[in-house]
């Protein structure tokens, strides 16, 4: 049996729809892989009575036939489905790595973004590589119809995930089809202010390179207490807030010393808008690791 460590992604990061994504540092998936003559999968975990062990209806059922790689599969998850970050591209990154590793099928960590990617569209409905890439390469990550982009940034994080439930086709049916010159002219400038800050490892750039007026406030609309938990985690020095994925994780950029306050503020946020919520000091991390 062979094990890996999937880590939990956060895309968009507000100006960076469909293209930006993070690894972070915690929490993750336990992915376990043992040759069979089928391909079997066993959940466990949080949220794992919601998560369908068919094949047919799992991410990580789509990366073993994309491999040819059969085996039993278990997934421990740490990761909770529908939360915004990452978790079925958690287990679809950890499954590819595992498998490619397990069968020595010899593909590098960029050439399975693309077969991990197919499994997310079981459950997205479209293959992106969002969040499949920073979960396999680590990092922060660009990815694009031509590739992906991958820089190890060191970013202090706070993701807080409040007990709402958001699936991934409503928060993209919310999201606005047309936007005006002059937020695609902000939007290009927050996106280059952002990924210029991930090049340098700092806090105040990443954070005002998530502001977006164009998809984060249609998503925002969907988790309770948005905007009362953003206001507290800037007021506790966040250097910038936004919805994690498709939500209903929040996401803020910080400095090293302000995770706690800040973690705390947003927690008490949510509390005040009678939503129950659990809270990660986390940063930008690295990606699948074997162990």
């Amino acid at each position: 049996m062979l094990s890996v460590r999937a880590p939990a992604t956060s895309a968009n990061l507000g100006s960076g729809y469909d293209v930006f994504g993070v690894a972070l540092s915690r929490p993750a998936d336990v992915v376990r892989v043992s040759r069979a003559e089928r391909t079997t999968i066993s959940v466990s975990g949080v949220g794992s009575q919601y998560i369908p062990e068919d094949p047919d209806r799992n991410t990580v059922g789509a990366v073993a036939e994309a491999l040819e790689a059969p085996a039993h599969i278990e997934i421990d998850k740490g990761v909770r489905p529908a939360s915004g970050l990452g978790s079925s591209a958690a287990s679809a990154a950890g499954a590819a790595v595992a498998l490619n590793e397990l069968y020595d099928r010899g593909y590098s960590k960029t050439e399975l973004v693309p077969i991990a990617a197919e499994g997310e569209a079981i459950v997205s409905g479209v293959a992106h590589a969002d969040n499949v890439a920073p979960s396999i390469l680590g990092g922060f990550t660009v990815a694009t119809s031509e590739g992906v982009t991958c820089v190890d940034a060191r970013v202090p994080l706070v993701a807080c995930l409040p007990e709402i439930v958001v699936s991934t086709r409503d928060a993209r049916r919310v999201v606005p089809e047309e936007m005006s010159i002059e937020q695609s002219v902000e939007t290009v400038g927050r996106a280059a202010t952002l990924a210029v800050g991930m090049c340098r490892s700092d806090p105040g750039l990443v954070g005002r390179g998530m502001d977006d007026s164009v998809v984060t406030p249609a998503r925002a609309s969907l988790i309770e207490g948005y905007d009362r938990v953003r206001e507290a985690a800037l007021a506790a020095s966040a250097t910038g807030v936004t919805v994690s994925g498709a939500g209903p994780a929040v996401l803020a950029a910080c400095g090293e010393g302000d995770r706690q306050r800040i973690a705390l503020s947003m927690l008490e946020a949510f509390d005040d808008a009678g939503v129950d919520a659990r809270v990660y000091q986390t940063r930008v991390g690295e990606g699948v690791t074997v162990y």
